[in-house]
């Protein structure tokens, strides 16, 4: 059974930085695309970014551009989410999601993965 899970979360001050990750059990990450979601409260769940089976990746929040990396090392069926000049509207539950091989496009919602992790705290506050 597949399963994900998350961890790295935490509480840091504005402009700090944290890595997630994402670990991966029940096959082998090569064979899966990895997204990052994240739902702040009162929030829908937003779709940050993904790393295709074949380690590319792509952004889907404009607001993390420049300052959130995406990468993977299926050796370690781990995938990372560097956050660098982290912002209070950064705060959320972050989510790590998984599908078949390949990232959505364009736009991205949660109904595009099928095995999602339990979520992680981040926490931007001085």
């Amino acid at each position: 059974q597949l399963q994900l899970v998350e961890s790295g979360g935490g509480l840091v001050q504005p402009g700090g930085s944290l890595r997630l990750s994402c670990v991966l059990s029940g096959s082998i990450l090569d064979y899966y695309a990895i997204g990052w979601f994240r739902q702040a409260p009162g929030k829908e769940r937003e779709g940050v970014s993904c790393s295709h089976s074949s380690g590319e990746s792509i952004d889907y929040a404009d607001s993390v551009k420049g300052r959130f990396s995406i990468s993977r090392d299926n050796a370690k069926k781990t995938v990372y989410l560097q956050m660098n000049s982290l912002k209070p509207e950064d705060t959320a539950v972050y989510y790590c999601a998984s599908r078949f091989r390949t990232c959505p496009r364009a736009s991205v919602f949660p109904i595009d993965f099928a095995t999602w992790g339990q979520g992680t705290q981040v926490t931007v506050s001085s």
